[in-house]
């Protein structure tokens, strides 16, 4: 056995999964499966900028990897081909140089969406997230184009790797200053607006945020969750200097904020937004639209518990268990990871309009509206936070019962 190129196939591995936007503890059991299918143990360290792999051979030489993990996006449907190829080199260990050749056809077989289906994936997001906040089909169809516009200058910065703090405040600034432009035929930009800035939300960068800490990986969800409020800042920035530079050109004024539309029609608006994402996210297979059930699902739960008389913040909560717990049966169903349906279920308690008007009440010098906003802002995020923490610790706990269980009946 070559434990050099072992080691070197396992961490080149575990490297895909992190580029592709995998949370920290599939990276290192990654490793640590694939390591124990051979007889080995291993030390791995994982956060978001570096991998760290460390085994002993069965002679005590100690042999160490790493690798820098640099920008890179989301890739959903990268996640689950490893995922997969990991499974199935556990499954049949073979020679190391066997299974670096099924990694560079695993490489060579990535799927993604032309480039077209990829516009449209932005369009749909944010046409379908617009008219789920309150906006006109008018408003929806402007919200279009400045989801487009979010995706040409998001592909584009990102080719050239510029800073996603920068790319996001482009972007944000951009797509604001086109919805503010298109007010004066008569369209209300903040909803227009408030639909296209959902495709800049970190949905998935905050989804792996609180897995990390779930699995006690405090380093890697400490960086992780920074790095959503470096992004929250970002769009903030760019929205709001937009704001400020409309009312110079265009001579805008304030909104009237719209209600949301009846329940039955929310949840199809969800269904067609958290459909565009699977081209954003890059979602592949016949389970792709079930993650767009699963956004349909959770709203589904949210308007009932709303019903029943829950606030915002319980009825975020009772619809992020839902969602979690959706994500969880579904990927025990199909064999894969629970990332892209927990990922888009949740797309739709996001309180996308929460953070634009928090952030439209600071630059309007608006306290009283800026700590209201804020503070419901904060409260759903918290409830969908210990909605999905819930829900993955119990997991969590039924797994390793489960494995304990049945490492002690073979034991006998």
């Amino acid at each position: 056995m070559d434990y050099n190129k072992l080691l070197d196939m396992a961490t080149d591995l575990a490297y895909r999964q992190a580029m592709a936007g995998a949370e920290t503890y599939r990276v290192e059991e990654c490793v640590n499966h694939i390591m124990a299918a051979y007889g080995l143990h291993a030390e791995v360290f994982s956060i978001p900028t570096s991998l760290i792999v460390n085994i002993e051979t069965p002679s005590g030489e100690s042999l160490t990897s790493m690798r820098r993990i640099g920008f890179h996006g989301n890739d959903i449907d990268a996640v689950e081909q490893y995922n997969n190829l990991s499974r199935r080199i556990c499954h049949e260990t073979p020679e190391p140089h066997i299974a670096q050749q099924w990694l560079k056809q695993a490489d060579e077989s990535r799927r993604y969406y032309r480039f077209p289906l990829y516009l449209l994936g932005h369009a749909m997001g944010a046409m379908g997230f617009c008219y789920f906040f309150g906006g006109s089909i008018a408003d929806s169809l402007c919200a279009a184009p400045c989801g487009i516009l979010i995706g040409l200058v998001n592909h584009f910065l990102n080719k050239m790797k510029v800073n996603p703090f920068f790319t996001t405040i482009v972007a944000s600034f951009l797509m604001s200053m086109a919805a503010y432009g298109a007010s004066t035929l008569g369209i209300n930009a903040d909803m227009a607006i408030i639909g296209a800035l959902m495709l800049l939300v970190p949905g998935l960068l905050f989804t792996n945020a609180l897995r990390d800490i779930i699995f006690g990986d405090t380093n890697s969800g400490t960086n992780r969750t920074v790095q959503v409020l470096l992004t929250a800042a970002a769009i903030a920035l760019g929205t709001t200097s937009a704001y400020t530079l409309g009312q110079a050109l265009f001579g805008i004024g304030t909104f009237p904020q719209t209600s949301y539309p009846v329940p039955l029609n929310q949840c199809i608006a969800a269904f067609v937004a958290c459909t565009g994402f699977l081209f954003v996210f890059n979602v592949h297979g016949y389970g792709s639209l079930l993650c767009s059930v699963g956004g349909l699902f959770s709203w589904a739960v949210y308007c009932v518990a709303e019903h029943f008389g829950a606030g915002a913040v319980l009825a975020s909560f009772v619809a992020a268990v839902a969602a979690a717990s959706y994500a969880e049966v579904m990927a025990r169903i199909r064999k894969c990871p629970a990332l892209p349906y927990l990922v888009i279920s949740m797309l739709p308690m996001i309180p996308g309009a929460g953070i634009y008007y928090t952030a439209k009440s600071l630059v309007m010098n608006d306290m009283q509206g800026f700590g209201a906003y804020g503070r419901s802002t904060l409260g759903v995020a918290g409830a969908m936070a210990v909605g999905v923490l819930l829900v993955s610790t119990l997991v969590r706990l039924w797994t390793v019962w489960k494995n304990h269980k049945r490492i002690k009946s073979g034991s006998r």
